[in-house]
């Protein structure tokens, strides 16, 4: 039962992802808003909300260890900088299939960052994903978009990210570890932001702060949809923003879906459920298990 539960949360949670780049990006094809500021509404959101949690509980706010805590909240701002910025030159549906082939990267920084043996037989899921996103983004040199480098380049740093976040794991909880996420992230946005910020009016302002107030309510349900589910399983689960961000960006925003497209989706979606070990734990059994499968980032 508690696997259905944690399921069900991860489905919704990766639908507010979904939602919030969509809701995004309507405020920036309404005015001139930046991808930077809607990082911006979405940190100050997120600081506020996991803020009051932390004071509700009388929780400390001192990290164990603030030098990992920090690491994990600054390449979780520039990843989510380059994935706001993606999908305001390109499309919904583009920038949230690039952002998820981060646990690709994750597999050439973990023995660096977390002293974890890599597994060789994940470069056959490795080529799989630069097939993947070679498709999606079909790098002519003439026609690529701005857009699709800005996203591919999230899931890259995001790929760091990660590997931080497992080794801050190790001495911090989830709220210290999201409330310094979204400080670092607050601040570096709004340095950013400042000298050609532009305050959205209308329903620019109230799509922006949706962008926000969503991704802060996935990043929750990510949070405690985790308990439930095992890491393996929930990476595929968490692979369904790539059909959630497929719909919704054909049916609002008419993005090209060419046969090419979906191609690389479906093997972006493959090299995601090979690198997390859920094969290998299919054929093992519930016993064999898998040491270290990558977890899906609640924040990207």
């Amino acid at each position: 039962m508690e696997a259905y539960r944690g399921t069900i949360l991860l489905l919704i949670a990766e639908l507010c992802l979904t939602l919030s780049s969509v809701f995004g990006k309507s405020a920036t094809n309404l005015s001139p808003v930046s991808g930077t500021e809607l990082a911006f509404f979405r940190y100050l959101i997120g600081f506020v909300t996991v803020s009051g949690y932390m004071y509700y509980k009388n929780a400390s706010f001192r990290p164990n260890n603030t030098r990992l805590v920090l690491l994990r909240g600054v390449t979780n701002t520039v990843a989510v900088l380059l994935f706001y910025t993606g999908f305001q030159y390109g499309t919904v549906t583009n920038a949230n299939m690039l952002n998820l082939t981060y646990p690709v990267f994750v597999f050439f920084f973990s023995p660096f960052i977390n002293g974890e043996k890599s597994r060789m037989k994940n470069l056959l899921w490795i080529g799989a994903a630069l097939a993947g996103v070679y498709l999606v983004v079909v790098p002519d040199f003439q026609g690529i978009n701005t857009g699709d480098v800005f996203a591919l380049a999230s899931g890259f740093v995001a790929g760091f990210g990660i590997c931080y976040l497992r080794e801050a794991r190790k001495y911090d909880d989830s709220d210290i570890i999201l409330f310094y996420l979204m400080v670092p992230g607050m601040v570096i946005t709004f340095l950013i932001m400042l000298p050609s910020f532009i305050m959205p009016e209308g329903m620019a302002l109230v799509y922006a702060i949706l962008s926000g107030a969503v991704a802060v309510t996935g990043q929750m349900f990510l949070t405690v949809g985790y308990r439930y589910i095992e890491a393996a399983t929930g990476a595929i689960v968490s692979g369904s923003r790539i059909l959630f961000a497929g719909i919704i960006g054909v049916t609002f925003f008419a993005d090209p879906l060419t046969c090419r497209i979906l191609a690389g989706a479906v093997l972006i979606l493959a090299a995601l459920i090979g690198v997390s070990g859920f094969l290998e734990r299919r054929r093992r059994g519930p016993a064999g298990g898998i040491r270290n499968p990558i977890p899906y980032d609640p924040g990207v």
